[in-house]
């Protein structure tokens, strides 16, 4: 099954943004060639500019407090596990107090690094980073791959607080969406949003076996989707025939 995920709100796809960046970085610095870890420092750089929005990190640790708050209305249930729960708002805790122990917006401390500064300079130029405009990064790119590794896992370091942070927040948002089995008919779906609940996030799951891309709309009160075909001439066509899919709205 292909999961797709469409975003109610700028917040939510600043956060998918990043955690796709993050779990690029994570597949990357573990590799060993040279071009693996030129593409993890550009995927540092990405995380930077992403991060650099200035309520960034303002919006993830009051969805930290916000969270927190929901967790601790539900001691004294009975169906809930007080040392699960525990465990889950002690890790809140943890990356609220690393973010805000963190000066600056995230990656901040890269800043003040003028060999990787000068780097992130040339990366946005085509060709940019070729040996003779930079021999130093050109020398670093031929030192051994564990040297490189763990320069690289040093920089990404000022970035975990936030990593985590926004781990944590859509993991619980997945989690509180409850997937249901639906048609598009002749290829169209559509659906009223229920009044009185603001939902932030639309997960699409469906067979790539049928060969159809889903093309997602939607706002406070309804949400679309159209499926569409790639045809031999490269274009999306519209599809007409009906298609089941499991849909799954996340509040």
């Amino acid at each position: 099954m292909i999961l797709y995920e469409y975003p109610f709100n700028e917040r939510i796809r600043t956060y998918l943004r990043l955690e796709h960046l993050f779990r690029r970085l994570g597949e990357l610095v573990p590799r060993e060639h040279a071009l693996d870890h030129h593409y993890a420092l550009t995927t540092i750089f990405e995380i930077m500019d992403v991060a650099a929005r200035a309520d960034l990190k303002s919006d993830v640790m009051r969805d930290l407090e916000k969270q927190k708050t929901i967790l601790n209305g539900y001691r004294g249930n009975p169906s809930i596990a007080e040392e699960v729960l525990d465990d889950v708002i002690a890790q809140l805790d943890r990356c609220y107090t690393a973010l805000h122990e963190q000066p600056g917006k995230a990656g901040h401390a890269l800043t003040e690094n003028d060999w990787l500064m000068g780097l992130r300079s040339r990366v946005s130029i085509p060709g940019g980073t070729c040996g003779f405009d930079l021999p130093a990064y050109f020398a670093w790119q031929h030192k051994p791959a564990t040297v490189r590794r763990n320069a690289i896992e040093h920089w990404a370091s000022t970035l975990a607080p936030l990593a985590e942070s926004i781990h944590h927040l859509l993991k619980m948002l997945r989690d509180s969406g409850a997937p249901q089995k639906v048609i598009a008919i002749a290829g169209q779906f559509q659906q009223n949003l229920p009044q009185g609940r603001t939902y932030q996030l639309l997960r699409l799951r469906i067979d790539p076996e049928l060969g159809l891309i889903p093309e997602i709309s939607g706002n406070r009160l309804m949400v679309s989707v159209r499926m569409m075909r790639h045809e031999a001439d490269d274009r999306l066509h519209a599809c007409s025939e009906d298609a089941s899919f499991e849909l799954t709205l996340c509040a």
